[in-house]
């Protein structure tokens, strides 16, 4: 099993899906993958969303397949059952980070201050997601943690859009991004899977 720092090398972009159909979920990736993204984050703001994790990841062979937004109680052993690889939450609260902790899988906890990133450190985290990361201060607040706390790497998330991608990328601290917009509503209910896969193939060489 990967590590949490090793999450954030599989793709400088991590694509952050809401999915509402569950016949969606293979075709999508699939296409991600044909554009060389090699991992997906599935949100869990959907009915739909364990179901969507157990198709990807028993149809589909060498994607890692995160489940996101865990925020409340049971949802981390819901997601590892269902066959996620790794879990992402949007904030950190001791009885979130204790249940995720206890499936075994990596994990990305959400932080937004530096009292939050330090408190993670001190429970051995060492790869954090930044969350909402536009609203929280964006890239120069991750500039300013760099120094402070050098030990600790980051996925933004929230805002980031292909504009604003690779300023994230190019500091010190960011080792990928978190992005919505390579699964567009209109492309997923259109089946355009040929556009899912130009836009993977376009995040990608944002790295």
């Amino acid at each position: 099993m990967p590590a949490a720092t090793d999450i954030l090398d599989i793709s400088p972009v991590v694509p952050v899906v809401v999915l509402d159909d569950t016949a969606h979920a293979v075709p999508l990736a699939q296409a991600l993958q044909r554009g060389g993204i090699h991992t997906i984050e599935v949100t869990l703001r959907t009915s739909v969303a364990l179901e969507a994790i157990e198709r990807i990841t028993g149809e589909v062979e060498g994607i890692s397949v995160g489940a996101g937004t865990i925020t409340g109680p049971g949802q981390a052993k819901e997601a590892a059952r269902a066959g996620a690889s790794y879990l992402v939450t949007p904030g950190s609260t001791d009885r979130l980070l204790d249940e995720v902790a206890d499936t075994g899988l990596p994990a990305l906890p959400g932080i937004s201050t530096v009292s939050e990133a330090l408190r993670l450190a001190e429970r051995g985290h060492r790869a954090l997601k930044f969350f909402p990361a536009e609203p929280a201060g964006g890239v120069p607040y991750l500039k300013a943690l760099a120094s402070p706390l050098p030990d600790l790497s980051f996925c933004p998330t929230g805002g980031i859009t292909p504009d604003n991608a690779g300023n994230y990328l190019a500091l010190p601290n960011v080792r990928c991004v978190g992005g919505t917009w390579l699964a567009p509503r209109d492309a997923l209910a259109k089946g355009d899977w040929g556009h899912v896969e130009a836009l993977a193939r376009q995040a990608v060489s944002l790295g």
